[in-house]
């Protein structure tokens, strides 16, 4: 067992950094203490030996390594379960990096993902895997700050003659300043919209279909039905003539400007 089995990117961080050998049933303990004085001569800090059945009873306190080397001698046999990797991460510092060899379990790469670890690669060619820890601590909590920010603010240091302010007249053009016709802004007695009603007999419907307003004046109704004088049981729901009594066929009615324009 030799250091050149680990890879550039994880013997870049040797130096200064507290390392962690993680080591399992079968391997010979005389090839793990040769290579941790090889880890030795990197300029590492300090380099721990435990082994996987040690670990959880070990207490190690949490954000305690940046380096950890695990199973990395033959027979290779330790799993990195779940569980496993759980706990590799709580005793690993802010963006540390784990190294590792995994034969057993297919699943690595998604029980590192699980376990918290980010930016995993998978050598499929040797078994080598290498993960890293998030940039923060694990458990860690930040404030939310939901307070509504300030859109805009004027300057203390402004004065009232410095401040440009517009004119709202500026804002209104001659079409704005014209006030609409009373006749254009009339609606059906039916629909309440600006649309006669099938039988429009209030001069709506000219008034739309010509295209300009259509003054109603005092003046004599013409039935639209032929049935308005039998009374307001047989007029229809628009009739000028409800409410009014029956008349003679023919006769001439008198409506006033309030009857042809009930909605006014």
């Amino acid at each position: 067992m030799s250091i050149s089995i680990i890879p550039p990117e994880v013997v870049s961080r040797l130096k200064d950094a507290t390392v962690l050998i993680l080591w399992g049933p079968g391997s010979s303990p005389e090839d793990v203490q040769k290579f941790s004085q090889e880890l030795s001569s990197q300029q590492c800090n300090r380099v721990v030996v435990e082994h996987f059945e040690r670990l959880v009873v070990s207490g190690h306190p949490k954000s305690t390594f940046s380096v950890v080397l695990s199973n990395l001698f033959e027979p290779h046999t330790t799993s990195h379960s779940f569980d496993l990797l759980s706990e590799v991460i709580r005793i690993m510092k802010p963006s540390g990096i784990v190294c590792g060899k995994e034969l057993s379990d297919l699943k690595i790469s998604a029980n590192l993902k699980l376990a918290g670890f980010c930016n995993i690669t998978v050598d499929s060619s040797n078994s080598i895997f290498c993960a890293q820890t998030p940039n923060f601590e694990v458990g860690s909590s930040s404030k939310l700050s939901f307070a509504k920010p300030s859109v805009w603010t004027l300057s203390d240091a402004l004065v009232d003659d410095q401040v440009e302010l517009i004119n709202e007249d500026d804002l209104l053009d001659e079409s704005d300043l014209i006030k609409p016709d009373a006749e254009s802004l009339r609606v059906c007695g039916t629909t309440g919209k600006r649309k006669a009603c099938k039988d429009c007999s209030c001069g709506l419907a000219e008034e739309l279909g010509a295209g300009q307003a259509v003054k109603t004046t005092t003046t004599s109704a013409t039935s639209s039905c032929g049935s308005c004088y039998l009374g307001d049981a047989f007029r229809c729901a628009s009739c000028p003539y409800l409410g009014m009594p029956a008349f003679k066929p023919g006769e001439k009615i008198q409506l006033s400007e309030r009857q042809l324009n009930p909605d006014l």
